[in-house]
């Protein structure tokens, strides 16, 4: 058998708390332990903004992008098209870039480039070079440590 208990400790004296009070602020949402006495306290000094704010729905952690009838069958045709051009890929899952690049192309007009060829139309630009606090001279500021901790 194994017993396991959790003492809460409150967050701004450090003594036994009886509580978690939650609250958000913003779109961060926070988590306090307290005591009966800071508890009360944090709630009177919310109330009055309280008095004035209405309910918010309940926020939904994000899914991602929903695929649309007219995203599946774009797909569908870019697997039709590359099966047709003699390219091999899976059934299901993610189209490799390469495929959907080429397939662009083609329903553009425009001529893939072959490989090894450069194409004198685009110049690319080397990406600028990234630089470091370090290497400014800055020393990096400490993390922020939350107090009684």
């Amino acid at each position: 058998m194994q017993r396991t208990e959790v003492l809460l400790e409150d967050d701004l004296t450090g003594g036994p708390a009886e509580e978690t009070v939650k609250f958000a602020v913003g779109d961060t949402d926070y988590e306090l332990d307290l005591n009966a006495r800071n508890a009360a306290d944090l709630r009177r000094r919310f109330a009055p903004f309280v008095e004035h704010a209405r309910l918010a729905r309940p926020r939904r952690p994000s899914r991602g992008r929903t695929r649309t009838a007219a995203n599946r069958e774009r797909t569908r045709q870019m697997r039709a098209w590359a099966e047709q051009q003699g390219i091999a890929i899976a059934d299901r899952g993610r189209l490799p870039r390469h495929v959907i690049q080429e397939y662009e192309q083609a329903r553009s007009g425009v001529q893939p480039a072959k490989p090894g060829t450069a194409r004198t139309t685009t110049r690319h630009r080397a990406p600028p070079k990234r630089t470091t606090a370090k290497a400014l001279g800055r020393a990096k500021r400490p993390a922020r440590r939350r107090p009684g901790r």
